[in-house]
């Protein structure tokens, strides 16, 4: 039991480490952090719980080896619920924050955000599937979580320092979501042989785009000694 919950939590807070020591020039307090991390494990889980119960209601799915269905279920049940989720707290508990003081802090907070939600998610899933379980998922869905979060949250930064803040928002969101669904597309219909390396790819291309995203903040910060010569 304690073995399995050590293998859930820790590539969660492997990834925090990794982010946070990205962030190069003006450490968000870490009271901040947790918060959203909590808020992330427990709000976050709980609105999806609730729009989930919402889509049984009104938009039933059955589980035949519908592409179409497997499509929306991926995008607009999934991929949008999920990440609305998260979005929500960044935007109404972190982005009004003094401490947001740099674009790179939309990308800490959203982290935090989404390894809060990986992390019950995660606990959930290895307790009750055991340890394959965990070992995939530390390479793979806490990973795709990881980068979600960091796309969202690199429009976010930017949203905050700009007059199209609203649109900017807006387009973390729809990239977050657009790349959580077709991970989890090219998962849900792996009756189709050999699809699943579609969700790898996006995978990859999220991890890419999302290095290019840590490293452009880390240079357009306002903090860094390089842009006040």
């Amino acid at each position: 039991m304690i073995n399995l919950l050590l293998l859930a939590i820790a590539p969660i807070f492997i990834i925090i480490i990794y982010v946070y020591f990205k962030d190069k020039y003006d450490k968000e307090p870490k009271g901040l952090l947790l918060a959203s991390f909590l808020l992330g494990a427990v709000v976050s889980i709980i609105v999806t719980t609730i729009i989930y119960l919402g889509f049984d209601i009104l938009l039933p799915l059955n589980d035949s080896f519908s592409v179409p269905q497997q499509f929306v279920k991926a995008f607009l049940v999934v991929g949008l619920t999920e990440e609305f989720s998260k979005y929500i707290i960044v935007r109404f508990f972190a982005q009004p924050k003094k401490a947001f003081n740099e674009p790179f802090d939309g990308i800490m907070y959203a982290v935090m955000v989404s390894m809060g939600f990986a992390a019950t998610e995660n606990v959930f899933y290895v307790l009750e599937s055991g340890y394959i379980t965990g070992f995939l998922r530390a390479f793979t869905a806490v990973p795709a979580h990881a980068t979600f979060g960091i796309l969202m949250g690199y429009f976010m930064g930017k949203a905050k320092f700009s007059k199209h803040s609203i649109r900017l928002n807006l387009l973390g969101l729809l990239l977050a979501v657009t790349f959580h669904g077709f991970y989890d597309f090219f998962l849900f219909i792996d009756f189709i042989p050999g699809i699943w390396t579609g969700a790898i790819i996006s995978l990859i291309l999220g991890v890419i785009l999302s290095h290019k995203a840590i490293k452009k903040h880390q240079d357009d910060s306002h903090f860094n000694p390089d842009n006040n010569l």
